[in-house]
């Protein structure tokens, strides 16, 4: 059984971050060589009896989607993490269970992200709705662009908005759920709930004591009850040092703690390398917007976190988009993944001669990075400035601040 990429998710609630900010964050450890690209769709209305087209399979559209950001990885529909307009963060964790997952083709985890910030307006209704498709469509397939080999796992959640945050864990269609309302959370590639459950799989319990797992006599723990042996022990690096912060969680603490390596927070192995990264600020007074910080590129101790706000007519980033193939892409064709094409785009190119530079001229390299930190750091105190005005906030200040960070970013490179 292949093990779970080892990434990271976080969420700070009030006391222990600054006061009135939810502060989200993930990284996606992916395959080394595999692309995120930083997508947005818009608001639609749709026909009634439309379907839509996720990574394997089609199912019923819904009448309306919201808008949504996305970090993904190029060659799927669904997205490792994001964020809709409604101030919903929703990233999602690999995790192996006692029960294999499924190689047939089914929803990935990765497209009930993107479902459920479609159709979510808040946390819990993300979550109703990731459970409802996983009930009536299950979970499966491939998690990677690999023709030699199928890759399955089951998935987790966490699902985030400016008032509560819900750990969704799964095994198959059956799941267990827990609400967070203070304090620090984390998930990673390991099951994490145990007996504090507050929304379940009406069959969970029944389901469990058919297979002989539980017997009903002892508190039910899910995480005892579906892990592989000793596999649900603590696994989230980084907590600490969130916890440590004494209230004073803001965006740069936790994007310092998504490039802390020594912690493995921040992967980079022979098999694995955290491809790209997420930072949301949710102000829990509704009247300020939320700010969704994306890195776009790989490794973030050697990226930058670039801004972005829901407005009406946001101007799109194609410098962050990958090559289109449509129809002739090989994740499309049966069978699948027979080649790779090269998915990269403007900015990842660009990033990886910054990356060959560090490596290869010291000095010239740590001037770039010293650059792209002080223009990162502007952006940051900039959006700080956003957030503590009292006037509502203009969309045409920051219809095009993404498109400009980007675009700033690559001159640099240049």
């Amino acid at each position: 059984m292949a093990a779970a990429p080892p990434s990271y998710c976080f969420v700070a609630f009030p006391p222990c971050s600054k006061e009135g900010l939810v502060v989200f964050g993930k990284n996606s450890a992916r395959p080394r060589d595999e692309v995120q690209e930083v997508v947005y769709f818009a608001a639609a209305e749709h026909e009634p009896g439309s379907k839509v087209e996720c990574t394997y399979i089609e199912i019923e559209q819904v009448p309306r989607t919201h808008a949504v950001v996305l970090s993904r990885p190029s060659w799927l529909w669904g997205a490792e993490m994001g964020a809709n307009e409604h101030g919903v963060c929703v990233a999602n964790e690999a995790v192996v269970t006692r029960e294999p997952a499924s190689e047939s083709e089914a929803l990935l985890g990765m497209d009930l992200v993107r479902l459920g910030l479609e159709r979510g307006a808040t946390a819990k209704e993300a979550l109703d709705v990731i459970v409802a498709l996983l009930e009536e469509h299950g979970q499966g397939g491939n998690y990677y662009e690999d023709g030699s080999s199928c890759h399955t796992f089951q998935s987790a959640f966490l699902i985030v908005d400016r008032n509560e945050a819900w750990i969704l864990e799964t095994s198959g269609k059956y799941w267990a759920a827990e609400k967070i309302t203070e304090g620090v959370k984390c998930i990673c590639n390991q099951l994490s709930l145990t007996t504090k459950i507050d929304a379940e799989h009406p069959e969970l319990r029944n389901y469990v004591k058919s297979q002989g797992w539980w017997n009903g006599d002892s508190d039910f723990n899910f995480s005892e009850v579906f892990s592989l042996a000793d596999d649900h022990l603590a696994c989230c690096s980084g907590r600490e040092s969130l916890e440590k912060q004494g209230g004073e969680v803001s965006a740069q603490a936790m994007i310092d703690v998504l490039r802390d390596k020594d912690s493995g927070v921040c992967v980079d192995s022979e098999s694995f390398l955290t491809t790209a990264s997420i930072v949301s600020v949710l102000p829990q007074d509704p009247s300020f917007p939320c700010i969704h910080y994306f890195t776009g590129t790989p490794d973030p101790s050697r990226s930058i976190f670039k801004p972005f706000i829901f407005v009406d007519d946001v101007k799109l980033v194609p410098k962050v988009q990958s090559p289109s193939f449509g129809d002739d892409d090989p994740a499309k064709k049966i069978p699948r993944f027979q080649e790779k094409p090269d998915r990269r785009h403007e900015l990842y190119k660009a990033h990886e001669w910054a990356r060959s530079l560090l490596e290869n001229d010291q000095d010239k390299g740590q001037k770039l990075m010293r650059i792209m930190l002080d223009l990162e750091k502007q952006g940051l105190e900039a959006m700080e400035d956003i957030l503590s005005r009292t006037e509502i906030l203009d969309p045409a200040e920051v219809v095009d601040l993404f498109y400009d960070c980007v675009d700033t970013e690559l001159k640099f490179f240049k």
